[in-house]
């Protein structure tokens, strides 16, 4: 049978085509989260494909212990963007149909804000997708409130620590994200 790893080496340029390639793709990924995609897992299922094509070896390749740090740091990211939003808008006295109906704002407004921003080269799509996500939060919080008799003031307290809290939550992720490419890539190279 053939053995993948025994045949690439340090100098193999198909060895620094693969981590060429782990790098873009984890990084495409970590975007994703820009747009409520699970970007973080992403990276981690990606970075699990490479470590099947080219092995731990003596010298590079992603092992099972890079792969466990990525899943510990996914789970991380995750609850760190889910309690800054619950809690912070939870503080504010939200229910379950505003909570809910953020989340789906979060989506919509990511996704809008992202396609008008388009024509702003490079940073307009990625600022878009954030500030429109957290519009879209409190769009969502606010109306949940609204559609459950409260008042407007009220609307705008949960809806204010609805968009608050995908701002916080969504830095948290992304800085996450962002160590986990950083883990990846070290770990393919050591």
């Amino acid at each position: 049978m053939f053995n993948l790893a025994a045949w690439l080496d340090w100098s193999s340029g198909i060895w620094i085509l693969g981590l060429v390639l782990l790098c873009v793709v984890n990084l495409a990924s970590w975007s994703a989260n820009l747009v409520s995609m699970p970007g973080n897992w992403l990276i981690v299922v990606v970075t699990a494909i490479y470590a099947y094509f080219f092995p731990e070896a003596a010298s590079s390749g992603v092992g099972i212990y890079g792969i466990g740090i990525l899943v510990v740091l996914a789970i991380l990211g995750e609850v760190l963007e889910f309690v800054a939003g619950a809690a912070i808008a939870g503080k504010q006295g939200a229910s379950r149909r505003a909570m809910a109906m953020a989340v789906v704002g979060t989506m919509v407004g990511s996704v809008l804000g992202a396609v008008f921003t388009l024509p702003i080269p490079i940073l307009g799509p990625i600022l878009g997708a954030v500030f429109g996500g957290a519009a879209g939060a409190f769009a969502g919080a606010w109306l949940g409130e609204l559609w459950k008799g409260k008042s407007l003031d009220q609307g705008m307290r949960v809806g204010t620590g609805a968009m608050v809290g995908r701002l916080l939550g969504t830095s948290g992720k992304l800085l996450v994200g962002a160590t986990m490419v950083v883990v990846a890539a070290v770990d393919a190279c050591y």
